[in-house]
């Protein structure tokens, strides 16, 4: 069930000035979608305010800033970290060594990125709290600068500052077709944490990506 959505900015501060919403596609480099994915959204909604009763809808994107693309030269590790490795580390010995698994990979990066993210509540099946009291406290905790932990902008690396909305912001992005946009993972029920990605058509109509529900995807899939 969806209610009134909620809205906060969210920007690039000027010590961390670039985002990365990393297009599946791109196996070996990293190169971004012009937009914020709905997926990132969400999980920075979370980071100001999350329950395990309900969910966040992304409705609506606003891309405040012309979309402005920077090309990164990054020093990253091959491998994955794995627990079973660690755990044999500690048993037999040895370890992980950074610089014997580092690669030069280039990163096609945004750079100085402001949205304003428009969501509404998706209480859960069998919850009956009433969600205005989670829009308030999602509204006051955005209000204080409260967060469960730093936003950030696709890579950890690329922090992201927020606030409330104003009313006068006005984007200068434009109109644009994204095409083929990652939306989110949708895992089984089986709890195997297996998960497949679900992808709707994005387009940008005056600097305002407007996102389609869950179940709107998941019955096109």
């Amino acid at each position: 069930m969806y209610d009134a959505p909620v809205e906060v900015k969210v920007w690039s501060p000027a010590s961390s000035p670039y985002a990365c919403f990393t297009r599946p596609e791109m196996k070996v480099e990293r190169v971004s979608y012009p937009v914020i994915t709905p997926s990132a959204a969400r999980g920075m909604l979370e980071m100001i305010f999350w329950k395990p009763q309900f969910s966040w809808q992304i409705q609506e994107i606003v891309v405040l800033n012309p979309i402005k693309y920077f090309s990164i030269l990054r020093n990253e590790v091959n491998s994955r970290a794995s627990a079973r490795s660690a755990h044999g580390w500690e048993k037999s010995g040895g370890g992980f060594v950074a610089s014997e698994d580092r690669a030069q990979r280039n990163t096609l990066a945004l750079r100085d990125v402001a949205y304003i993210i428009r969501a509404t509540v998706a209480r859960k099946s069998g919850v009956v709290d009433d969600d205005a009291k989670w829009r308030d406290q999602f509204r006051r905790r955005v209000a204080r600068g409260q967060c469960f932990a730093i936003p950030y902008f696709g890579c950890r690396e690329f922090s992201a500052a927020f606030g409330p909305v104003e009313g006068d912001e006005e984007s200068t992005a434009g109109s644009m077709e994204i095409g083929r946009m990652l939306y989110d993972l949708a895992f089984e029920r089986d709890g195997s944490g297996a998960a497949t990605p679900r992808f709707f058509n994005a387009a940008l109509d005056n600097g305002v990506m407007r996102v389609p529900p869950w179940e709107e995807v998941m019955d096109a899939s």
